[in-house]
C-alpha cells in the first residue's frame, strides 16, 4: 500500500479524492479535540483504500476540504469506519449530511462473535495478530507540526482497517449475516442522530415533571443553553448542568437577582448579561402544547414472581444462543424485550421478527409457553423440547438435547 506524505494543499487533496472515488471502499478516521469546545475541532483526517493511504491536514493554511467532503457525502464509494459516531458527527457538522453508503466495523463485529463494543486495537489483533501501538493516542492533535510517530499512528488506524474490512465482509457473506446489520447501519447513518437542534435539546434531558408549564420552561432553558454553548463554542455543561435546568424549570426565580442564590450558577449571574438572557428565556416560555408532550412508555404487564423466573431463564437461553451463533446478545435482543416476552407481550417485539425469530425468538416462545425446559443430567445442562397435549402442563413427548 502506498502511503502519501501529509496532504496540505487543495490540488493534492482533489487528485487523491478523485482516485478514491473509484475505489471499492474508503476507510475513514479522524483525530480531533473537543474537551473545551462545543463543536469538535477537526485536526486530522485519515483515508485509505486497498492500494493507498493518506493523512489530510484540515488546519493547513489555504486547504479547501470540499473535495474530501464531496467524497464522503456525495460519491457512491462505500465509506468504512470503526465506531464512527464521533467521526460522523464531525462530518455532519461540516455538511449537514452523513456518509452513505456506510459500514461500521464495530457494528459488524456484533454479528461475527467479537462482542458488542470491540475496540479498534482488539479488532486488529483478532484479524491480523498485530498489536497496535497506542502510544500517541492522547496526543494534542491541534499542535503543529505533527511528528512522524503521530502521523504513523494516525495512518495506521485506516491502513489496518483497509486490510481487515475485506475479511470481515467475506465472513459476513459466507455466514449470510450481512442483512442482520441493516437496521444498525441505518441508525448509524441517520443524520438525525447527529443534529443538535436547540428546539429539541430538552428531549435529551431527564424530565422533572409532566406538567406542561414545567416542560415549557425546560424547553426554553435547554434552547437557551444550547444557543449559548454554540455561540461561545464551549461544552453545554459549562453553561449550566442538566440538574440546574431542571431545578430552574421546576422552581423558577422571581427576579434575576435570585439567580445568585441558585445552586450551580455563578453569583455574578444575578446582574450580568447571561443571567439576563436566562431570565428572558424563562419569561418568554410558554406551556408545552399537549401534542408535544412526550409519549409515556407503553405499559407492559408487570412480572409476577414466576414471570421473573421465566425472564431469568430467557437470559440463560439468550446466553446459550449467542455463544452458539457467535452473535452479540445486544444484536439479538434490545432493551427490556425479554421481560416483555416473559410477561406475555407478543406484538411489536423485534425478537419475534425476521432472523431474530429464527435464531432465538422461536425457542424463547417455546420456553415461555412450556415447550422448552432446562435440566441437568450427569453434570451437563440439557434442554427438553416437548409436545404439549391436552391440558396445560401435559407433556405428550419430550426430546432431550445438549445446547451447542
Amino acid at each position: 500500500m502506498h502511503i502519501h506524505p501529509l496532504v496540505t494543499d487543495t490540488a493534492t487533496l482533489a487528485a487523491l479524492c478523485e482516485r478514491l472515488s473509484h475505489a471499492d471502499f474508503v476507510c475513514v478516521d479522524t483525530e480531533f479535540m473537543r474537551e473545551s469546545t462545543y463543536y469538535p475541532e477537526l485536526c486530522l483526517v485519515q483515508v485509505a483504500s486497498s492500494t493507498e493511504a493518506a493523512a489530510i491536514d484540515p488546519m493547513a493554511a489555504g486547504l479547501d476540504l470540499a473535495p474530501l467532503l464531496k467524497l464522503l457525502v456525495e460519491d457512491e464509494v462505500l465509506k468504512v469506519f470503526h465506531a464512527g459516531g464521533q467521526d460522523l458527527e464531525i462530518i455532519y457538522n461540516l455538511t449537514r449530511k452523513t456518509p452513505s453508503p456506510l459500514f461500521d466495523t464495530q457494528i459488524a463485529a456484533m454479528a461475527l462473535g467479537l462482542g458488542e463494543q470491540i475496540g479498534y486495537t482488539n479488532l486488529v489483533a483478532a484479524y491480523s495478530g498485530v498489536q497496535v501501538d497506542k502510544g500517541a493516542r492522547f496526543t494534542d492533535w491541534a499542535r503543529r507540526p505533527l511528528n512522524d510517530r503521530q502521523l504513523d499512528y494516525a495512518i495506521g488506524d485506516v491502513t489496518h482497517l483497509a486490510r481487515l474490512f475485506p475479511k470481515m465482509l467475506d465472513r459476513l457473506r459466507k455466514t449470510g449475516r450481512g442483512e442482520w446489520l441493516d437496521d444498525e447501519m441505518a441508525r448509524a447513518a441517520d443524520p438525525a442522530t447527529y443534529a443538535n437542534d436547540p428546539d429539541k435539546a430538552w428531549t435529551r434531558l431527564r424530565l422533572p415533571s409532566r406538567k406542561p408549564e414545567v416542560l415549557g420552561r425546560l424547553k426554553a432553558l435547554a434552547r437557551w443553553r444550547e444557543l449559548e454553548a454554540q455561540d461561545k463554542d464551549v461544552p453545554r455543561g459549562r453553561i449550566a448542568k442538566d440538574e440546574t435546568l431542571a431545578d430552574l424549570a421546576t422552581a423558577p426565580p422571581r427576579s434575576q437577582a435570585d439567580l445568585a442564590k441558585v445552586r450551580g450558577l455563578s453569583a455574578t449571574w444575578g446582574g450580568n448579561a447571561i443571567g439576563d438572557r436566562l431570565m428572558r428565556a424563562l419569561e418568554n416560555a410558554e406551556p408545552l402544547p399537549l401534542d408535544e408532550l412526550p409519549a409515556r412508555e407503553p405499559q407492559r404487564p408487570g412480572l409476577s414472581s414466576e414471570g421473573s423466573l421465566i425472564a431469568d431463564l430467557l437470559k440463560l437461553l439468550l446466553k446459550v444462543r449467542a455463544k452458539e451463533s457467535g452473535v452479540a446478545p445486544k444484536l439479538i435482543v434490545r432493551g427490556d424485550d425479554l421481560d416483555a416476552l416473559a410477561a406475555g407481550v407478543r406484538d411489536g417485539l423485534p425478537v419475534l421478527q425476521g432472523w431474530r425469530r429464527g435464531l432465538f425468538g422461536e425457542d424463547a416462545l417455546a420456553l415461555v409457553e412450556g415447550r422448552l425446559a432446562f435440566s441437568v443430567r450427569d453434570g451437563k445442562m440439557l434442554m427438553t423440547r416437548a409436545e404439549i397435549a391436552g391440558e396445560p402442563g401435559d407433556v405428550a413427548s419430550a426430546d432431550w438435547f445438549e445446547p451447542g
